[in-house]
């Protein structure tokens, strides 16, 4: 007995709240003409002015578009799933839907239904509870306007919503003001581009699409009348969770719709039939993803949309903002050349591959831009690792393994800059013993199996890639000078890092990695010991080919705003990293690694490989990783093939067949076998068409 007199109470102090409220509201109403002009009330008119034509011009969140170079959609961002909609984008049946069940006299009262007000009052206090509301659809609007576009967090939401006098007070001024200058077809178009239809879908235009995959305009009764009750209780009536609640909701208003005095009323027979029809709505929802991982074509396409995203936000893009400006983002990816590296990289090392990536990045070289055309791997992109799948960014990100001999290109690049010539010849000894860096240690090193001793070439050099003589040449031109070519020909962000005393990745240390290389005195630099991104290599090879021009490596084309104006990006600028004649001489010392005698020789032939070419291999110790990167004048490409989870072992590669971890001595992995497999066929495809270009001449 207590407990139901507590009930009956709650349910009387509602009533007795309504009650208020409604003589609250015509004496606010007509406080203005009441009392003139007086200061507070010019102040309160002119804040509900302000609010009255923000909603006038509501700019809702919108969904952003990635799309590739050649206009097929690839991603979306966005936090609330929105595709707006225009009067005439709008059927009737959905004007004649959402009309029948939310406000009846939409078309007749002046934004608060005073008429609809007492006859929901009369209806509780007859039934003794809550059963009817009296808002408007403006009021509804105004609500939904302040609730989901106009509140910037959590707390402005819950106000704009709180069971309260003052804000009914507000809502029914601004809908009343809003009836004064806008038609109720613009005030209708805004509530139904402005509402929930749950799902994380807002507005007609998102429902018709997330529910039935078809745009708004082609909503028939029962779909229209489906939509217009999941307004009602977006979470209650979800179709998928809970359908016969939500068919009996849209039958209701089927009903509804067929009552006399709509302005959009169906006819009784039309009603019977509709109300027979099955939901019909699309499982899976045909709401798109809203994150790369779950990107259409996701695992290929992921890595690139994970860089593009992150790339936004170094320009300055937020997540909120791209996730609500409505961009058109127009990007770099090459569909063609993305299918063909994914390929290509899968076929050396299948996606399942125990503990083995296989990455693979392709830039386009030029003096104005460096464009990425693709960047993939043997893993599809996403969080199922049993699938073989991953969703950190294993093609942009600095790994956790080095690239071998391709550091030598650095020591190269720094010996030609002080007047060598590829043609130059160094001294190759079975063994090459130095004091000269570390701290003044002995230091001994060693060529790799199969590489002979006797003095050779530059140019023979970087194809044959012997660790003494390089050690050597480090000497003669200065592990600082080598150090800084590497960053300026590409590996910005690898060697711009922060670590520790030890040299590890460390956000809060005092030096970067190439300064703590420079310290340390760090003679390996020229083997490659030292982790990078596999796309800075491949942008390495672009910088080269595009006469010393670096290029911040840019997934963007163009982006557009909501309105189809362009949008600037703020990019690092390209620069003249180095003279034209030592990118020249540089791509003449890499032009033999894929003729007879180089390192990556056999891939080569294998794959048909005829253009000139300018490339490098390379092999860290104990087999864990290893690399090939090579570029034409049109292209530029890096590919790692690495151990990427525990056991962390060295790769062994027998034959044809997939490469496995083996241990740290038995491995046999070269920047030869598996990378360069990977490499030729799928620079091949993508320089089908394409003219052959020489290299420049030194």
């Amino acid at each position: 007995m207590i407990g139901a007199g507590v009930r009956r109470g709650g349910v009387l102090l509602k009533l007795f709240g309504l009650c208020v409220l409604s003589g609250v509201l015509v004496a606010s109403l007509m406080l203005p003409a009441a009392i003139g002009a007086g200061a507070m009330v010019n102040e309160t008119t002119s804040a509900m002015s302000r609010m009255s034509d923000s909603l006038e011009k509501a700019r809702m969140p919108l969904t952003t578009e990635v799309l590739d170079r050649d206009g097929n959609s690839i991603a979306h961002f966005y936090e609330d799933y929105r595709v707006p909609a225009s009067s005439d984008q709008i059927a009737d049946t959905m004007r004649a839907a959402i009309t029948a069940i939310e406000d009846k006299r939409f078309w007749d009262h002046n934004g608060v239904d005073w008429q609809g007000t007492m006859r929901a009052l009369a209806t509780n206090i007859s039934s003794g509870s809550v059963e009817e509301g009296a808002s408007t659809i403006t009021q509804q609007y105004v609500k939904n306007y302040l609730v989901h576009v106009a509140a910037d967090n959590k707390v402005e939401r819950h106000d704009a919503q709180a069971t309260t006098i003052a804000r009914k007070l507000r809502e029914a001024r601004l809908a009343v003001e809003l009836e004064r200058t806008m038609s109720k077809e613009e005030i209708l178009t805004s509530y139904l581009n402005v509402v929930p239809f749950g799902n994380q879908t807002f507005g007609v235009g998102a429902a018709a699409q997330t529910y039935f995959g078809i745009g708004p305009d082609q909503l028939n009764i029962q779909q229209a009348a489906l939509l217009a009750a999941i307004v009602n209780a977006p979470g209650a009536l979800n179709p998928n969770s809970n359908p016969d609640a939500a068919r009996e909701r849209r039958n209701e208003v089927i009903n509804r719709m067929a009552e006399p005095n709509n302005n959009f009323r169906i006819t009784e027979e039309d009603a019977e039939r509709a109300k027979k029809q099955p939901l019909g709505v699309l499982s899976p929802l045909g709401r798109p993803p809203s994150s790369c991982v779950s990107a259409g074509g996701s695992a290929t396409n992921g890595f690139f949309c994970s860089y593009l995203r992150d790339y936004l936000n170094e320009a300055g893009f937020s997540d909120k903002e791209l996730e609500s400006g409505g961009y058109t983002i127009h990007t770099t990816m090459d569909p063609e050349a993305t299918q063909a590296a994914k390929k290509a990289a899968e076929a050396q090392v299948p996606k399942n591959s125990e503990g083995i990536a296989n990455p693979m990045a392709i830039v386009e070289p030029g003096k104005n831009s460096h464009e990425v055309r693709a960047l993939v791997a043997n893993r599809d992109f996403g969080n199922d690792a049993s699938k073989g799948q991953t969703a950190y960014n294993i093609v942009t990100n600095v790994n956790g393994f080095g690239a071998g001999s391709v550091f030598k290109i650095f020591t190269a690049a720094a010996a030609i800059q002080q007047g060598w010539t590829p043609d130059q010849t160094i001294p190759v000894p079975v063994s090459y013993t130095t004091h000269e860096f570390g701290h003044g240690q002995r230091w001994t090193v060693h060529n790799a199996e199969g590489v002979s001793s006797g003095s050779r070439s530059l140019r023979d050099a970087l194809a044959t890639s012997p660790n003494t003589g390089f050690v050597w040449l480090l000497e003669k031109v200065g592990l600082d000078n080598a150090v800084d070519m590497a960053q300026k020909l590409g590996l910005r962000h690898s060697l711009s890092r922060k670590v520790d005393a030890d040299g590890d990745p460390d956000t809060d240390g005092k030096v970067t990695k190439a300064k703590d290389i420079k310290q340390s005195r760090q003679g390996s630099f020229t083997l490659g010991v030292d982790p990078v991104s596999v796309l800075e290599l491949s942008n390495v090879m672009a910088t080269i080919a595009s006469d010393g021009t670096w290029c911040p490596p840019t997934p963007v084309e163009s982006i557009t705003d909501r309105d189809g104006e362009p949008v600037e990006v703020d990019e690092k600028p390209c620069e003249q990293a180095v003279a034209p004649r030592t990118a020249h001489g540089l791509a003449q010392g890499l032009s033999d690694d894929h003729k007879a005698g180089g390192t990556s020789h056999a891939a080569a032939e294998a794959a048909g490989w005829t253009r000139p070419l300018m490339a490098k291999t390379g092999t860290t110790q104990n087999y864990r990783s290893a690399v090939l990167v090579g570029a034409t004048p049109q292209m530029a490409g890096a590919v790692m093939t690495y151990t990427d989870g525990p056991p962390r072992k060295g790769i062994c590669v027998n034959g044809s067949a997939p490469p496995y971890q083996c241990g740290n001595t038995a491995g046999n992995l070269y920047g030869g076998t598996i990378p360069a497999r990977t490499f030729y066929p799928a620079m091949k495809k993508v320089h089908e068409g394409l003219p052959v270009e020489q290299l420049p001449e030194f």
